[in-house]
């Protein structure tokens, strides 16, 4: 038995190596040329000082699940294969493939985002404001599908099928979501536009990000889903905290991991507003 300690030594001796480490960990064994940009990547996630929206904000980490979604890895960008995975990414967009994220970087990505919401593309166009659809296309959620910090009721009706079959597959998949009923729950379906304007206008937001004239939410195919919260800030508060602890959440992962599979895609800012465009939404670069 004592001969065998000078070999049980060398093994631990070189599983604690770091070339054991990255043999263990894929995200940690990329090309070390990619070391300097992790490194930088590493300490912009959380210290970048930028205003994407506007509003200052501090790092990059409440985008990091769509960023990860969009580069086919969940590696994190602290890692050398982010970093390589994100430069071929600048690449296929003509941008310097530095493997570093930066704000050209992110205001790309934010484009091609937007650019997956059709509703929002053909405002863009010039595209007139749609009419809401006929209240017989309109379906009743049922209580347990019901916030209850707002009650909405009604969600068009191929819309809210789909939005049931997501909600089964996520409670099925991730226990977290099962173990709370509240998670994924609908605050804000179909809302009347007469009603929406009038209080856009009392609140002085009209067009901003907190509330648009033309809302996608007069269509019935956007869904506001309660993601989380920061105990005493609200299901839909756009401070950067906020929201940077619902993209972190269990149920906005999978949302970002997933929601495409059942033609639901999602609106960078907030992390709860998803709008469906079909069973075949757009996915993100395999």
């Amino acid at each position: 038995m004592r001969a065998l300690w000078p070999m049980l030594s060398l093994l631990i001796a070189l599983l604690a190596s770091p070339v054991a480490a990255q043999t263990r960990d894929p995200c940690q064994a990329g090309d070390d040329r990619w070391a300097g940009q992790a490194f930088a990547n590493a300490i912009s996630v959380y210290s970048l000082e930028w205003s994407p929206f506007g509003a200052q904000e501090w790092g990059w980490e409440t985008y990091l699940p769509l960023v990860h979604k969009e580069l086919g890895t969940a590696c994190a960008p602290t890692t050398p294969v982010f970093a390589e995975a994100l430069s071929r990414l600048q690449a296929r967009y003509n941008l310097p493939a530095t493997g570093v994220f930066d704000q050209d970087t992110f205001q790309v990505l934010r484009g091609v985002w937007q650019e997956r919401r059709p509703f929002i593309m053909a405002r863009v166009n010039g595209g007139p404001c749609p009419d809401p659809p006929p209240l017989s296309s309109l379906g009743y959620l049922v209580a347990e599908e019901e916030h209850a910090d707002r009650l909405t009721r009604l969600l068009r009706r191929d819309v809210l099928a789909a939005y049931r079959r997501m909600v089964a597959a996520a409670r099925a998949e991730v226990p977290e979501i099962a173990a709370d009923p509240e998670l994924l729950q609908i605050f804000s379906g179909f809302r009347d536009p007469e009603a929406d304007a009038a209080r856009c206008a009392q609140q002085g937001n009209c067009d901003g990000v907190r509330r648009a004239v033309c809302s996608p939410h007069r269509t019935g195919t956007a869904v506001d889903l309660y993601v989380g919260q920061i105990e005493g800030l609200g299901v839909d508060s756009t401070v950067p905290a906020s929201r940077r602890h619902m993209s972190q959440g269990a149920a906005y992962r999978w949302l970002v991991a997933n929601a495409g599979r059942f033609g639901f895609v999602p609106y960078v800012f907030e992390p709860w507003h998803w709008e469906w465009v079909g069973e075949a939404a757009p996915q993100g670069h395999p």
